[in-house]
């Protein structure tokens, strides 16, 4: 699908597992490389799926501030659970990528450029604050003057398939971000898993041409309107049953007029500096390059892979880092996600997926920096810090 394929008006027809298996066979039997979520090492992750049997059928996460454990359910739902450390990010910019690679000839050199794969992606169970994620990707990679040719083939022939929140994460913010907990738009397909006594089904809508071309002939029934208020209900439940929630009323001059507030030293002595934020935010987009030659000097390689701006060397320029210290880097990662992004992009950064919360190995919450920040009247500060990385 197009970023700006048309959206038809949505249509609610009810599926069933068999339903959702046909759909996955339609979409791989069509060449798509059908990614989903299934359970490994201890996490929903997501993966190459064929099958709803590899689902996470009947698990959910318990998340909460540096702690993330799997459960299982009362019930056998294929998508009870909110998300984990992957997002669809590792797939349309993946973590790490040869661009090329060089090899030595007796006169000259042969440079071999590296194929993105040529298999469109279909994406099952994107979730709302997920959707905003890759819009927000979109921008950032497709609009402006130099576009970035392998996200754009990556991105072109993606299929989504979303599905609705009926449960809120123990770190979800995403209603008081406004890009959850009920898809909108950006998706081919959107799914709302319900279960009652009524049964286990899907509410399925149609988002795009493509997504109503994929469910011709599907096994379905139409959506009645017992269906159709269950899933309202349903997602309302979710979005009333979010712990978390962002202020962001004023947040950006709020930030933008304090960045020698204390409270940047207080979070800097908790923060470890460790990336982890960065490496499971669904729009992150820092990316650095490395060339590699093998020790006989025949091959060489050149690498694009993610990188963040907490390390240490990210803002190094001939003199030296510009931010050294953790306070300075903590504060340039939250204030451009809430604020400087709103610049560049016309957007938050920030999608309230709640990631950064339940992999921080510290348990730092940006909800509650913002929130402390903005309660606290801005007092001088003492510096930046030490150059040695300390706080």
């Amino acid at each position: 699908m197009s970023p700006s394929a048309p959206a038809p008006a949505r249509k609610g027809m009810i599926i069933d597992r068999d339903g959702l298996q046909s759909l996955l066979d339609r979409l791989s039997a069509r060449g798509f490389d059908v990614i989903g979520p299934t359970v490994r090492d201890g996490a929903i992750i997501y993966d190459r799926i064929s099958s709803v049997d590899v689902m996470p059928e009947g698990w959910t996460d318990d998340q909460d501030a540096a702690r993330y454990r799997l459960a299982r359910r009362s019930d056998m739902a294929l998508f009870g659970y909110a998300v984990g450390p992957h997002s669809w990010r590792r797939f349309l910019q993946p973590p790490e990528e040869r661009l090329w690679q060089a090899t030595r000839q007796q006169v000259g050199l042969t440079i071999h450029t590296t194929a993105v794969p040529s298999a469109p992606y279909a994406f099952i169970g994107v979730r709302a604050c997920e959707l905003r994620a890759i819009s927000i990707q979109d921008r950032v990679f497709l609009e402006g003057p130099h576009p970035d040719r392998r996200y754009a083939e990556r991105r072109r022939g993606a299929f989504i398939v979303a599905v609705n929140c009926t449960e809120a994460g123990g770190t979800c913010f995403c209603a008081s971000m406004g890009s959850g907990p009920r898809a909108a738009d950006g998706f081919d397909l959107a799914l709302t898993e319900l279960i009652d006594a009524n049964g286990h089904r899907f509410l399925l809508e149609v988002g795009t041409d493509a997504g109503a071309a994929s469910v011709e002939d599907l096994p379905s029934r139409d959506a009645d309107a017992g269906a159709l208020v269950a899933a309202e209900e349903a997602t309302a439940r979710a979005a009333a049953g979010m712990r978390r929630k962002m202020a962001t009323a004023g947040l950006k001059e709020l930030l933008q007029a304090n960045p020698e507030h204390p409270h940047w030293s207080e979070v800097a002595e908790r923060c470890l500096a460790c990336a982890n934020c960065t490496l499971v935010c669904p729009t992150c987009f820092c990316s650095t390059v490395a060339d590699y030659t093998d020790l006989r000097g025949h091959e060489a390689d050149r690498v694009r892979r993610w990188d963040s701006c907490f390390a240490a060397d990210f803002s190094s320029i001939h003199g030296g880092p510009v931010r050294a210290s953790r306070r300075a880097r903590y504060r340039q990662w939250m204030s451009h996600k809430l604020a400087h992004w709103i610049d560049q992009f016309d957007i938050s950064g920030c999608v309230g997926c709640g990631r950064c919360i339940t992999w921080c190995p510290v348990g730092i919450d940006i909800t509650v920096e913002a929130a402390a920040i903005r309660a606290a009247p801005p007092r001088p500060a003492a510096g930046e810090g030490d150059d040695d990385g300390n706080a």
